[in-house]
């Protein structure tokens, strides 16, 4: 598969079937994700890969705010849960900010990670759909986040069971301008 199509094809998937994801394919999708570009070459990203009851605990605890949420995280054979790094993503060595971002840069490293993440799984045959919306403090807390990292996104992953068609995107001259 080429980038264009991997890009092209990649829908978010909701419902998956009753298939478990084998540990080393999840292994080889992490290593592939590896390669995704962050800030200095910092690599804050870091996965960690839930199943079974944590997983349900955390589909009927964590989102309340969007139960539907709760509803796909309960029947995707696993969640991955991406965190990062603090505070080493858009800051100097110092601990200075290295851009007017502040601290905010850290959080696009991760959504690049998890973007990275969900085409290297769609490449292998798993779904996935990106997560927002959930309570962080306590999913952060049934993971047992290390101080040190952020929780960002949670993402259900497992064998597609629906393939769902592209939504109508928006012309390129909506979307690109030129200056000179």
């Amino acid at each position: 598969m080429n980038a264009k199509d991997c890009i092209r094809e990649r829908r978010s998937i909701r419902k998956f079937k009753d298939q478990p994801i084998d540990h080393a394919l999840l292994s080889e999708i992490v290593e592939t994700a590896s390669y995704a570009p962050s800030w200095k070459h910092t690599q804050i990203a870091r996965y960690i890969a839930v199943e079974g009851e944590l997983k349900d605990k955390i589909a009927a605890e964590c989102t309340s705010a969007y139960p539907k949420n709760g509803e796909i995280i309960a029947k995707a054979p696993m969640l991955i849960a991406v965190t990062f790094i603090k505070g080493r993503s858009g800051f100097e060595r110092d601990g200075s900010f290295s851009t007017s971002k502040g601290s905010d840069w850290q959080v696009f490293d991760a959504g690049i990670a998890a973007q990275t993440f969900c085409l290297a799984a769609f490449d292998k045959g798993i779904g996935s759909v990106i997560m927002g919306i959930f309570d962080e403090a306590k999913a952060a807390s049934l993971l047992n986040v290390p101080e040190e990292r952020e929780l960002a996104a949670l993402i259900p992953v497992g064998y597609p069971d629906e393939a769902p068609t592209a939504p109508r995107r928006k012309p390129v001259e909506e979307l690109l301008s030129f200056q000179s």
